[in-house]
């Protein structure tokens, strides 16, 4: 099998086709999300907060050979780390509100019950006819 006729075999996979539509829209999702987040959510915590910026906090750790200070700036990992939980949240909200909008799947319909053995059909209609008999006499 030639190069070209493998790979050819091997995009057309429905896997590798689906994989990739699964790329596209999950890139066009995080854009919609990373807008959301950056337009609405931040300004909101950003008024919340006062506008705390906590991406410059950092601790000073000793100094370089030039003078310089060695900072650990444990604030940007504070930042992302907010970051995360935030746009995690909005994904949450958003899915939620989505699998609210589909349809809910149907009830299942009861099945019928099954049909009473012969035998208590025949006694049933033994004792109707007893039963007959009776108001008869």
């Amino acid at each position: 099998m030639s190069l070209v006729n493998e790979f050819k075999e091997f995009a057309m996979r429905g896997n590798v086709i689906d994989l990739a539509v699964g790329v596209v829209i999950g890139a066009a999702f995080g854009k919609i999300v990373s807008s959301m987040v950056d337009a609405v959510v931040m300004p909101l915590l950003g008024m919340a907060t006062s506008g705390a910026d906590f991406s410059t906090l950092a601790v000073q750790i000793g100094t370089s050979p030039a003078g310089e200070p060695v900072l650990l700036k444990y604030g940007q990992f504070v930042q992302a780390t907010l970051d995360f939980v935030i746009i995690a949240f909005v994904i949450f909200m958003a899915l939620r509100a989505i699998n609210r909008l589909k349809k809910p799947p149907e009830p299942a319909v009861p099945a019928a019950p099954p049909p009473p053995p012969r035998q208590e059909v025949l006694l049933e209609e033994i004792r109707d006819l007893l039963k007959q008999q009776r108001e008869a006499a």
